[in-house]
């Protein structure tokens, strides 16, 4: 996955996670996510320090206006099906943080766009199942911010980068998703797939680690790249990826992390 890391090393960099599939990491699957979980363990070694809080925005929820969690300690969302039991009693007690909800919202409103609070909702599993490797302390505050149902690639840019100030505040800005999702195909396996997946890898490493103006055309328009649609029939695991690039600002992005995940036939994802 790219991370976008700030030349203040004062400043948070901005972070696009895998988020697996399910509760994958934590059943017994051998070996196929091994690498990724070794990965999300490793996320806050490359932090500058430890956050004070953190913004997450994930493939799992979409609403028509930017909308932020306000609960104090939000639930669990067990968004996923057909896993065994133990996978529904997962627990992950991170705090939320209103005063940051508000803060996210006022800085959404001062770039022009609307935001609404949810005291009620908790954290999907693309929150809590790759933050149980990454944070397992489970103690700093967290607030989900939603996806656009808009399905709107620019205007995520737009979303990230009213939040960029908040990297200044020693708040961490990550994106969860993944750059590999069309499930039917995954399971099914072509060497028609494959290629379109190796195709669109190739592209989105390029697009992200290109200078910022041209890294942010190209995510706008990613649905053009080679192998795209075959890749994302629907965005919404892409996504937060453009969030995160529009809270890059000016800084460059690299890639740290690839991996081959298999389903019957080997799907590269750009990590």
């Amino acid at each position: 996955m790219p991370i976008l890391r700030s030349s203040l090393p004062s400043r948070q960099p901005v972070l696009f996670l895998p988020h697996g599939g399910g509760p994958c990491f934590f059943m017994d699957w051998p070996n196929t996510w091994d690498r990724m979980a070794d990965y999300l363990r490793s996320t806050q070694s490359t932090l500058p320090h430890k956050p004070d809080a953190i913004v997450v925005v994930s493939g799992h929820w979409e609403e028509d206006i930017p909308t932020v969690t306000a609960a104090l300690n939000p639930p669990l969302i067990y968004d996923y099906y057909g896993f065994p039991p133990h996978t529904y009693h997962l627990q992950y007690p991170a705090p939320g943080s209103p005063a940051l909800a508000s803060t996210v919202c006022s800085l959404l409103h001062e770039a022009g766009m609307p935001c609404t609070t949810d005291d009620q909702r908790g954290f999907d599993h693309g929150v809590f199942i790759p933050f149980m490797l990454a944070f397992e302390d489970a103690d700093i505050p967290i607030v989900e911010l939603s996806l656009l149902k808009s399905m709107d690639s620019a205007a995520h840019i737009v979303l990230g980068a009213a939040l960029e100030p908040l990297r200044a505040q020693n708040v961490l800005i990550i994106g969860t998703g993944m750059t590999y999702h069309n499930l039917r195909h995954f399971m099914n396996g072509s060497p028609a797939t494959n290629q379109a997946a190796q195709e669109f890898d190739t592209w989105l490493e390029r697009a992200v680690t290109a200078p910022a103006i041209e890294r942010n055309a190209q995510l706008a328009h990613w649905a053009a790249a080679p192998g795209a649609r075959i890749c994302h029939p629907r965005e919404e695991h892409l996504l937060p990826l453009m969030v995160a690039a529009g809270a890059a600002g000016q800084d460059e992005g690299m890639r740290t992390y690839s991996d081959t995940v298999l389903g019957s036939g080997p799907i590269n994802l750009l990590n």
